[in-house]
């Protein structure tokens, strides 16, 4: 397979999580490691052996360049990365079980990303020999200026033809739904593939899944093919997938995916998982989409290979997907045991 190029642009911030399954208020110390929605992407798409490149602006001190060194360590290229502003965007991660929700605060008003401006970023340059460009609705609603800059990507990608694809990804502590609809819906002109979750396009554009309610775990899958033939007749993009979290607690979910090609729909397998750390768990789902697509897999294998992907993801600690594309094969194929493999 060609290694072909795959750009990816947003946030990367520090993570600090209470060890173990202690509370923040019960925590002396915490854990401390890198993510992000598009970050994430990037390293799955380096580990499946494309040629991945994260975009971001970043400062310019030591821990600017640890959330650097933590994308090198996984072979994502960080030539298109910014030095500048004044802080990297921080989220404290406490970690629920059972019956206790996990729980995320952000501290990233004012980052780097978040300052940044259109104009610092070489789009037609970055974007050379590009075969595909995905972001997320974490980006734009960081700022209105991440917004323009998430734009200026966005018309850039149409002029050299690279696929575009978005993970709705609403994020309520950052935008209201209004703001969300109204500037997604104009960087939606440019996508071919919308990514979301159960939540995210009722939550985004108003579009609801009928008789499903994610708060007791009880999804309707008929319901979603509504969802993403809607998304496809207003936005006319190429495909719509929708990943399915059945929520029995904080430590167990059952996980599935649906795509619509506009033609056929398909629904993938479901799995029971004992959760480790669901963090990352969508932008793995996208990794594995994309990886696949890219690959020449049809629409029913891309599927399988992205539900795996995001089902082994959340066996992880951290927000990286740190899996092979050999380990996702395998599952999706059908090896869902766990045995010791020796």
């Amino acid at each position: 397979m060609e290694n072909k190029k795959v750009v990816t642009l947003g946030e990367i911030m520090l993570r600090l999580s209470p060890p173990s399954y202690l509370r923040f208020v019960q925590a002396s110390s915490f854990d401390a490691i890198y993510g992000g929605g598009e970050a994430n992407v990037a390293v799955s798409l380096a580990n499946y052996g494309l040629q991945s490149h994260f975009v971001s602006k970043v400062p310019a001190h030591e821990i600017g360049q640890s959330a650097i060194n933590a994308l090198r360590a996984c072979g994502v290229n960080t030539d298109y990365v910014q030095r500048g502003g004044d802080r990297l965007g921080i989220y404290f991660c406490e970690h629920g079980a059972s019956q206790r929700p996990s729980k995320v605060i952000y501290d990233r008003a004012g980052s780097s990303i978040a300052e940044a401006a259109p104009g610092e970023f070489d789009w037609k340059r970055i974007l050379d020999g590009a075969s595909w460009f995905h972001f997320t609705g974490i980006t734009p609603a960081i700022s209105d200026s991440a917004a323009a800059v998430t734009l200026e990507a966005l018309q850039a990608a149409r002029d050299l033809g690279v696929t575009v694809s978005v993970d709705l990804n609403y994020r309520k502590k950052l935008w209201s739904p209004e703001k969300a609809g109204r500037v997604m819906g104009k960087l939606m002109e440019y996508v071919d593939i919308i990514i979301g979750n159960e939540e995210d396009a009722d939550q985004v554009f108003g579009i609801k899944a009928g008789r499903s309610d994610v708060t007791t775990g009880e999804l309707h899958t008929e319901g979603y093919l509504d969802v993403a033939g809607e998304l496809m007749q207003r936005f006319g993009v190429e495909k719509v997938a929708i990943t399915l979290r059945e929520s029995l607690s904080a430590s167990d979910n059952n996980w599935s995916a649906m795509l619509y090609d506009g033609k056929e729909f398909y629904q993938s397998r479901k799995y029971s998982i004992r959760i480790v750390d669901r963090v990352g768990g969508g932008d793995s789902f996208c990794g594995g989409l994309i990886y696949a697509l890219i690959r020449g897999m049809d629409c029913s294998q891309a599927l399988e290979f992205a539900v795996a992907a995001s089902c082994l993801k959340h066996t992880i600690h951290g927000d990286f997907n740190l899996v092979s594309a050999d380990e996702v094969e395998l599952l999706s194929q059908g090896d869902a045991s766990g045995r010791v493999q020796r």
